[in-house]
């Protein structure tokens, strides 16, 4: 798929349409996958043709921080893992959950599905595969194993793109994963409410000057790592 520059700028208009209108509570969750599914749009009509040049290991994946694609790739696993736990978690919820949540969870899950692949259509061949996932820590029938690794989830999230922004070098891109933070955000805010109404920006991820958290991409990954069984490397970090 290839877009015309009009097109494309129509899309990205579209998506600040999405993102900046007035929501009810229950409606900026569809509106969000909607803004999600048309980035994943424009990228599989931008993507450039970049092959596979990081170097072969054995039993995992390389991510390659020399360059553009090795941040989108470090987003990739990321929004691997994100999608991986919802589509559980949407696919037999917990008893606990009411209808509500579990209507949410559904249209979180639709959100991560959209940013998963908007990376892999955005790097085309210089892709990683797919991760393997670990979520034996979780307690997928109880409602606070569930929250509570939803809450993990999305803080990291949310840190990670904020910690990966500066090393993002094609503005096309640097706004485009704003728009996904951005959403990442809804989510964290809206499970960290489910846990303790009123906790949807606690002083752990927002600092006194109003800005949220930022963690390197080492810090990250090793958090992570936990729920990931696939060996992940890192290189020119």
């Amino acid at each position: 798929m290839k877009t015309e520059p009009g097109q494309e700028l129509e899309m990205l208009q579209k998506e600040n349409s999405i993102l900046t209108a007035s929501l009810h509570r229950r409606s900026f969750l569809q509106y969000a996958g909607a803004g999600a599914a048309g980035i994943a749009l424009i990228a599989a009509g931008c993507k450039k043709d970049h092959g596979n040049d990081m170097p072969p290991v054995n039993g995992g994946v390389t991510l390659d921080f020399k360059d553009d694609f090795g941040v989108l790739n470090y987003a990739y696993a990321l929004e691997q893992l994100e999608a991986a736990f919802y589509i559980q978690v949407a696919s037999n919820p917990p008893s606990g959950f009411s209808p509500t949540e579990k209507q949410y969870f559904q249209d979180i899950q639709y959100h991560e599905i959209a940013h998963r692949e908007f990376f892999k259509n955005a790097l085309g061949t210089a892709a990683i595969g797919s991760l393997a996932v670990d979520f034996s820590s979780i307690n997928f029938t109880d409602r606070s194993s569930v929250l509570g690794a939803a809450k993990a989830f999305e803080d990291l999230g949310v840190a990670a793109y904020n910690g990966a922004g500066v090393r993002i070098k094609t503005d096309a891109y640097l706004v485009l994963a704003g728009k996904i933070v951005s959403v990442e955000a809804r989510h964290a805010a809206y499970i960290r409410d489910l846990i303790t109404p009123g906790s949807f920006a606690g002083s752990d991820v927002v600092n006194a000057s109003g800005l949220d958290q930022a963690l390197t991409p080492d810090v990250v990954l090793k958090a992570a790592g936990k729920y990931i069984k696939t060996k992940v490397n890192v290189i020119n970090l």
